[in-house]
């Protein structure tokens, strides 16, 4: 990949929401259309630019700049919004860079401050974090349907329900008062999880952690937890469970990329100053009686820390704390990691019993670690033909090269038991 593609895809996970954020502070909630479609078009141009005259010496600001000249033109030639436009020109020729503006006394990020105006308590909830997750954070539909376990139509009828109800609303990019901000405060913390997970499992890339995706995550909640207002227990455990996570990283891919089964990662290359820090959220989180399911997540992560080797690990324990997670917050893929924890405990046949009994309409139909899971059962179970079905239907719904790459190196396996042809992934 070229330097000036590199940079722009860097910058449109970085960037995106920070521009998107500091144009709706001038333009209003109402014209986020507007917002998102020149930020697009500054990053289109920039990929175009870039490529012909070299990146600039300060490539954020020449987005910025773009963006907001974008702006001031599509407000002239809608003579609607002539008001609009002097102040924003005005306020426009005294900035060459995204300002840095705040809350007031609350949350000094204008990208955490959109979050909360996506995430507005009269938004049908269903609609709030698909928006936000667009909105703010740039996924494509197809991202976020991974996500949230749905289909990509219906996340765009919840993005444009939530346009609606925002537009008709007219709210501002005023500070929210505090009950306000309570209010919204799990619709937040959801995206900001999503987030850190669509890093932890890259679904639309070349490379298996988007760690610039985790790193934006951990900035929000940090952020947000230095706040009055969300310095509490849930955004404590978020915190835990997104250092515990990271502080494995490295040892879960190769240095090609390639992906590292659990068993066979290098423990030495754990991160353990993140997994200090992780512990330390932890035991701030234990604050009061309320259980999230980011401490139940979080403890899940610290029980495959503390484990000092692969074998020592309380796979038990990991069950247990998967039941309590799945009465808090009830999802099929719990249920997937549960099969995992009981079929270390009891073998793999263990496992497909233990998703045997999950309803089938409560099945992710396209969700492709589905299948792999129930492909490696199979596979340590010496079912190979069942095995390498599974797997064909995981590679089926899989997008991101890492792990079609690792789906067929499994089906290689396969091949070598049932001498059955590798199709390649069309």
């Amino acid at each position: 990949m070229n330097e000036p593609r590199a940079l722009v895809e860097h910058f449109f996970r970085h960037e995106f929401g920070r521009l998107v954020a500091v144009l709706t502070k001038s333009l209003g909630v109402r014209r986020l259309d507007l917002v998102e479609d020149v930020v697009q078009t500054a990053l289109v141009q920039a990929l175009e630019t870039w490529a012909r005259r070299g990146v600039p010496e300060d490539p954020a600001s020449w987005l910025y700049r773009t963006a907001r000249n974008l702006a001031i033109d599509a407000l002239r030639r809608e003579q609607t919004h002539a008001r609009a436009l002097p102040h924003f020109a005005d306020e426009a020729e005294r900035q060459t860079a995204p300002p840095e503006t705040y809350f007031a006394d609350e949350i000094g990020d204008e990208p955490l401050r959109l979050l909360f105006v996506c995430c507005h308590e009269e938004v049908p909830a269903e609609s709030r974090v698909a928006f936000a997750l667009r909105t703010l954070c740039g996924f494509s539909t197809a991202e976020i349907a991974r996500g949230l376990l749905t289909t990509e139509a219906n996340v765009q009828k919840r993005i444009e329900r939530a346009r609606d109800r925002l537009r008709d609303l007219d709210v501002d990019f005023e500070a929210p008062a505090a009950p306000q901000l309570r209010a919204r405060m799990d619709a937040v913390l959801s995206v900001i999880y999503l987030l850190f997970s669509q890093g932890c499992h890259a679904t639309h890339a070349d490379v298996p952690i988007r760690r610039d995706l985790c790193d934006e995550a951990r900035r929000l909640a940090k952020m947000l937890a230095d706040q009055s207002v969300g310095d509490v227990p849930a955004v404590h455990a978020l915190l835990a469970l997104m250092y515990l996570h990271a502080a494995r990283f490295d040892a879960r891919v190769t240095l090609d990329g390639g992906i590292v089964l659990f068993e066979q990662q290098d423990r030495s290359t754990w991160n353990w100053n993140d997994v200090r820090e992780g512990v330390a959220w932890l035991a701030r989180s234990a604050a009061g009686d309320e259980l999230t399911r980011y401490h139940v997540e979080a403890g899940i992560a610290w029980e495959h820390c503390r484990a000092a080797t692969f074998a020592d690990t309380d796979w038990r324990r990991i069950a247990e704390l998967y039941d309590t997670l799945d009465r808090i917050a009830p999802s099929p893929i719990h249920a997937l990691n549960r099969a995992v924890a009981e079929a270390y405990l009891h073998g793999p046949q263990a496992g497909l019993d233990h998703l045997a009994a999950v309803v089938p309409e409560n099945v992710p139909a396209r969700y492709p670690g589905w299948y792999a899971v129930i492909g490696e059962f199979h596979f340590r179970l010496g079912q190979h033909s069942a095995a390498e079905r599974a797997w064909r239907e995981a590679l089926r719904w899989t997008s991101a090269s890492t792990d079609q790459e690792f789906l067929q190196h499994r089906l290689a396996d396969c091949r070598r038991f049932v001498g059955l042809a590798v199709v390649p992934n069309s």
